[in-house]
Protein backbone atom coordinates (compact mmCIF):
# COMPACT_ATOMS: atom_id res chain seq x y z
CA UNK A 1 0.00 0.00 0.00
CA UNK A 2 0.97 3.55 -0.82
CA UNK A 3 -0.26 6.23 1.77
CA UNK A 4 -1.05 9.88 0.27
CA UNK A 5 2.77 11.05 2.33
CA UNK A 6 4.20 8.35 0.44
CA UNK A 7 3.28 9.50 -2.91
CA UNK A 8 6.86 9.74 -5.77
CA UNK A 9 7.41 13.14 -6.68
CA UNK A 10 7.19 14.67 -10.33
CA UNK A 11 10.12 12.69 -12.47
CA UNK A 12 9.25 15.57 -15.72
CA UNK A 13 7.28 18.66 -14.34
CA UNK A 14 4.96 20.17 -16.66
CA UNK A 15 3.94 23.88 -15.97
CA UNK A 16 0.70 24.22 -14.43
CA UNK A 17 0.38 20.41 -13.31
CA UNK A 18 1.94 18.58 -10.64
CA UNK A 19 1.85 14.42 -10.64
CA UNK A 20 2.30 12.99 -7.64
CA UNK A 21 3.35 8.77 -8.07
CA UNK A 22 1.18 6.49 -6.78
CA UNK A 23 1.97 2.75 -8.00
CA UNK A 24 5.17 3.49 -9.81
CA UNK A 25 8.66 2.00 -10.05
CA UNK A 26 9.71 4.66 -7.29
CA UNK A 27 6.87 3.71 -4.91
CA UNK A 28 6.58 -0.19 -4.61
CA UNK A 29 8.56 -1.39 -7.97
CA UNK A 30 5.46 -1.20 -10.43
CA UNK A 31 7.09 -2.60 -13.27
CA UNK A 32 4.39 -2.42 -16.25
CA UNK A 33 1.89 0.26 -14.50
CA UNK A 34 1.99 3.77 -13.51
CA UNK A 35 -0.56 5.40 -11.47
CA UNK A 36 -1.02 8.49 -9.43
CA UNK A 37 -2.60 11.80 -8.81
CA UNK A 38 -2.34 14.71 -11.61
CA UNK A 39 -3.67 17.91 -10.31
CA UNK A 40 -4.05 20.79 -13.62
CA UNK A 41 -4.06 24.57 -12.32
CA UNK A 42 -7.18 27.10 -13.10
CA UNK A 43 -7.18 28.51 -16.62
CA UNK A 44 -4.14 25.71 -17.44
CA UNK A 45 -3.57 23.59 -21.11
CA UNK A 46 -1.09 21.24 -22.14
CA UNK A 47 0.61 21.64 -25.02
CA UNK A 48 -0.19 18.99 -28.16
CA UNK A 49 1.22 15.88 -27.67
CA UNK A 50 0.60 11.89 -27.48
CA UNK A 51 2.21 9.23 -25.52
CA UNK A 52 3.97 6.75 -27.86
CA UNK A 53 2.34 3.39 -27.96
CA UNK A 54 1.44 3.87 -24.53
CA UNK A 55 -2.31 3.86 -23.23
CA UNK A 56 -3.55 5.93 -20.72
CA UNK A 57 -6.38 5.55 -18.43
CA UNK A 58 -7.97 8.73 -16.90
CA UNK A 59 -10.62 9.31 -13.73
CA UNK A 60 -11.91 13.15 -12.71
CA UNK A 61 -12.57 13.62 -9.11
CA UNK A 62 -12.79 17.48 -8.93
CA UNK A 63 -13.17 20.23 -11.08
CA UNK A 64 -14.05 20.28 -15.17
CA UNK A 65 -11.42 19.05 -17.96
CA UNK A 66 -11.76 19.50 -21.61
CA UNK A 67 -9.42 17.38 -23.86
CA UNK A 68 -9.03 18.49 -27.56
CA UNK A 69 -8.04 15.07 -29.52
CA UNK A 70 -7.32 14.10 -33.51
CA UNK A 71 -4.51 15.10 -35.85
CA UNK A 72 -5.79 19.24 -35.73
CA UNK A 73 -7.13 18.71 -32.44
CA UNK A 74 -10.74 18.43 -34.10
CA UNK A 75 -12.67 16.85 -31.96
CA UNK A 76 -13.50 17.82 -28.49
CA UNK A 77 -14.46 16.22 -24.56
CA UNK A 78 -15.34 17.62 -21.66
CA UNK A 79 -15.42 15.31 -18.25
CA UNK A 80 -15.95 16.54 -15.15
CA UNK A 81 -16.30 14.50 -11.62
CA UNK A 82 -17.00 10.98 -12.21
CA UNK A 83 -16.01 10.37 -15.56
CA UNK A 84 -13.04 8.14 -17.24
CA UNK A 85 -11.34 9.45 -19.90
CA UNK A 86 -9.47 6.48 -22.22
CA UNK A 87 -6.38 7.86 -24.01
CA UNK A 88 -5.40 5.39 -27.23
CA UNK A 89 -1.73 5.34 -28.02
CA UNK A 90 -0.87 7.99 -30.27
CA UNK A 91 -3.64 9.94 -29.98
CA UNK A 92 -2.34 13.66 -30.96
CA UNK A 93 -4.42 15.42 -27.83
CA UNK A 94 -4.73 18.35 -25.08
CA UNK A 95 -6.03 18.49 -21.70
CA UNK A 96 -6.85 21.61 -20.82
CA UNK A 97 -8.49 23.15 -17.12
CA UNK A 98 -10.87 26.14 -18.43
CA UNK A 99 -11.64 27.06 -14.95
CA UNK A 100 -10.25 30.65 -14.08
CA UNK A 101 -10.30 29.71 -10.52
CA UNK A 102 -10.73 25.70 -9.59
CA UNK A 103 -8.28 23.31 -10.22
CA UNK A 104 -8.49 19.66 -11.66
CA UNK A 105 -8.15 16.74 -9.79
CA UNK A 106 -8.00 13.56 -11.62
CA UNK A 107 -5.99 9.89 -11.27
CA UNK A 108 -3.70 9.19 -14.50
CA UNK A 109 -3.45 5.36 -15.31
CA UNK A 110 -0.21 4.37 -17.91
CA UNK A 111 0.72 0.79 -18.99
CA UNK A 112 4.26 2.19 -18.44
CA UNK A 113 6.94 3.72 -16.62
CA UNK A 114 8.66 5.68 -19.08
CA UNK A 115 6.33 8.43 -19.15
CA UNK A 116 7.08 9.22 -22.91
CA UNK A 117 5.47 12.71 -24.18
CA UNK A 118 6.00 13.56 -28.36
CA UNK A 119 5.39 16.73 -28.92
CA UNK A 120 3.51 17.63 -31.66
CA UNK A 121 3.35 20.54 -33.82
CA UNK A 122 -0.01 21.49 -34.43
CA UNK A 123 -1.55 24.46 -36.09
CA UNK A 124 -3.33 26.25 -33.22
CA UNK A 125 -5.01 29.78 -34.68
CA UNK A 126 -8.18 27.84 -34.94
CA UNK A 127 -8.01 25.77 -31.68
CA UNK A 128 -7.20 28.72 -29.82
CA UNK A 129 -10.25 30.74 -30.97
CA UNK A 130 -12.57 27.53 -30.04
CA UNK A 131 -10.39 27.06 -26.86
CA UNK A 132 -11.16 29.95 -24.72
CA UNK A 133 -14.48 31.21 -26.44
Amino acid sequence: MIRAGERGADRSPTPGMERMAGIADVTCGAQRLWMGYVTVSPATESGAHHHGSNESGIFIIKGRARFYFGDHLEHTLDAGPGDFVHVPPRIVHVEANLSPDEAVEMIVARDSQEGTTVNVEVQRDDFKRRMWR
